[in-house]
């Protein structure tokens, strides 16, 4: 993904102190009362595995950087492929020339897995699964070494991976497509001297909103899960999303901050990304909802393994796994 533009945003409310009257503890006891209510007609959804996501993203790992037109990206392609009919899912494979900001013919494969075809009230859950092949933000003798990818690429996917197995065992009341796109990390570097290009990352997801699995897709809305696995990580509210999809960011940081992780998920505005998300929405019109790490004391915005060698297993904690994986899982069981 593109790097942050950093638009935080200050609104400060001088005014809204006059307005607070005797009515208003009237509307905090409503409040209090309806949250309540929540609470008890709350679906419990199966209990996800924090441990089982970090073995999913191992096994992605140990196939080495998952580089489009290299042997470990068809080779990770088709376990991540397999893994989703192992799950239960109907699986379909985008296969698709795609061409990178230098020219590069990229083979790039996008996969669906769908559960509940029928259902017309669906959900999509998605993530990138391939792996920069430049750490551009490393020092330079390194900037043409693919990296990792554990925490940028595999901890989403390895998310996603645990959701498809609880879903195996139990469907929620709504149909699901997770996608994983292909060639989301192959943007142009910040060593490239040649012309500026716009739109050169996401092209997986670009093909994907253009061409979709099956004509005419529709989901109420999709969750994007990038960077989700890095230790202590913090997940501000994406501009694009507040933007888009405002609703549905609410609704996943109030469960977030439900279920006991509101130190993960901080209800505050953190930057706007060029992301997967973007392209689900302009060619979709489906409202998506970016679930990244941003940082607020770095200089990139975002963890300081980003785009880096360090990107690796040993930076990758899985309670930050379960915060995101219980999180998504408890919003889309109680989806009717």
């Amino acid at each position: 993904m593109n790097r942050l533009k950093n638009i935080w945003i200050t609104a400060t409310l001088l005014g809204g102190m006059a307005f607070i009257s005797c009515g208003s503890s009237a509307k905090k006891e409503n409040a209090r009362t309806e949250d309540t209510q929540e609470k008890e007609t709350m679906v419990v959804p199966p209990a996800f595995s924090a441990d089982s996501a970090y073995r999913y993203i191992e096994e992605q790992v140990t196939f080495g950087p998952r580089v489009p037109n290299t042997s470990a990206h068809r080779a990770c392609g088709d376990y991540l492929a397999a893994q989703l009919e192992r799950f239960g899912a109907k699986v379909y494979n985008q296969h698709a020339d795609l061409m990178a900001y230098d020219g590069t013919i990229l083979k790039a494969r996008n996969i669906i897995g769908v559960y509940n075809a029928e259902q017309k009230k669906r959900v999509m859950l998605c993530a990138h699964w391939d792996s920069r092949p430049y750490a551009d933000q490393d020092e330079e003798k390194h900037h043409h070494s693919a990296i990792d990818g554990a925490n940028d690429g595999a901890s989403g996917v390895g998310v996603l991976l645990e959701i498809a197995r609880l879903i195996q065992q139990k469907a929620p009341a709504i149909g699901i497509d997770i996608i994983f796109f292909d060639a989301e990390d192959y943007g142009i570097p910040d060593f490239y001297k040649g012309v500026y290009k716009p739109d050169t990352w996401c092209l997986g997801s670009q093909y994907w909103g253009r061409i979709p699995h099956v004509s005419d897709y529709k989901a109420r809305f999709g969750i994007l899960l990038d960077m989700v696995g890095a230790k202590n990580a913090t997940f501000y509210y994406e501009g694009y999303s507040r933007r888009t999809a405002n609703r549905f960011v609410k609704k996943i940081w109030k469960m977030a901050e439900r279920l006991g992780y509101g130190n993960y998920f901080i209800r505050e505005d953190g930057g706007e990304v060029t992301d997967d998300h973007v392209y689900v929405n302009q060619y979709r019109q489906i409202p998506c909802v970016d679930i990244i790490h941003y940082d607020n004391q770095g200089t990139t915005g975002f963890n300081p393994t980003w785009h880096t060698l360090d990107d690796n297993l040993q930076h990758i904690d899985k309670a930050t796994l379960q915060a995101v994986g219980h999180t998504v899982t408890a919003v889309i069981y109680n989806e009717k």
